[in-house]
């Protein structure tokens, strides 16, 4: 992996032009190099990513816009735009725009890993299982959908 370049990744855009259509949503990386990744996401009403765990990753969401709820480690909780959250590795957790309003959050993970390849390959993916499949083998498990309730 390439050294972080300086510059500006400006809002609205990927890093070199990215985006990425991840579960409906619409993705941007911002940077990337060996220890860290950082990725925006805009999430519309009623879109969420399931409960899942990081088990080599640190994980850190700073809402930007919007709110978002979260299943933490089995227990729901609320973020508001301004608040970080933060999720240790292999504690479960998935993010949930239950709101009426679209949220928009930026994303970082330490170390990055496989997470920018796994982005990559979930690109306009909609089969579910392959999605889960394809998740399990660049280190991100989806826990069962009982775990989203």
């Amino acid at each position: 992996m390439a050294a972080l370049e300086k510059g500006i990744t400006q809002n609205g855009t990927g890093y070199g032009g990215t985006t990425w259509n991840i579960l409906g949503q619409v993705y941007f990386p911002k940077a990337v190099t060996d220890s860290t990744f950082a990725f925006e996401t805009n999430s519309d009403p009623g879109q969420f990513v399931p409960v899942h765990i990081h088990p080599t990753q640190e994980e850190f969401i700073l809402v930007q816009e919007g709110v978002l709820d979260l299943k933490l480690d089995g227990q729901w909780v609320r973020a508001h735009a301004g608040d970080l959250v933060r999720l240790p590795r292999g504690i479960p957790h998935g993010y949930f725009n239950k709101s009426d309003k679209p949220a928009r959050a930026l994303f970082w993970v330490s170390p990055t890993q496989k997470l920018e390849a796994l982005f990559k390959q979930l690109h306009n993916m909609s089969d579910i299982e392959a999605i889960v499949r394809v998740s399990a083998e660049h280190e991100v498990n989806f826990l069962p959908p009982e775990a989203n309730d």
